[in-house]
């Protein structure tokens, strides 16, 4: 798999029938190996190793409902109330990130309404805080440290 722009990390993989799966922490399983993926488990593993975020407040790969249709994000992370701290959209290193991308996310982002969003091709990486009041994101740097109130601008 290609390299990507995130820390070196020790994956856990497995091959049946021709095809590569990695193992998920957060999913506790083995999953086909797909570029997107790859991604996918760079920021599992960013977020747990680097961020300190906790194992126990995110969740990967779950269906939520947009305009009656069925929807599935990559991953979020929790506050402990419950409401979400965190957005994830993840794409294959191959796919450009865009407005179509950035639009996907401001969809899924109306039903779950997370403090921040994070936008990756495993090659650029985009952080947004949400200003629900102004109805806008402002881009970050870089993540927040999980627990940072979203009312900080």
């Amino acid at each position: 798999m290609q390299k990507l722009n995130f820390p070196s990390y020790t994956f856990r993989f497995k091959n049946n029938e021709n095809k590569v799966s990695i193992f998920d922490e957060i999913r506790k399983k083995f999953i086909i190996l797909t570029p997107e993926e790859w991604v996918r488990q760079h920021v599992i593993l960013y977020l747990l190793e680097e961020m300190k975020y906790p194992k126990s407040m995110i969740n990967v790969e779950k269906v939520l409902k947009v305009n009656d249709l069925r929807k599935r994000y990559d991953g979020v992370v929790f506050n402990p109330d419950g409401s979400i701290f965190l957005l994830i959209e993840c794409k294959a290193p191959e796919i450009k990130i865009g407005q179509l991308t950035f639009d996907q996310i401001a969809r899924y982002n109306m039903t779950l309404k997370a403090d921040y969003l994070m936008v990756t091709n495993g090659l650029n990486h985009y952080f947004c805080q949400m200003d629900y009041e102004n109805e806008k994101y402002h881009f970050l740097k870089e993540l927040p440290l999980y627990g940072t109130p979203s009312n900080i601008l």
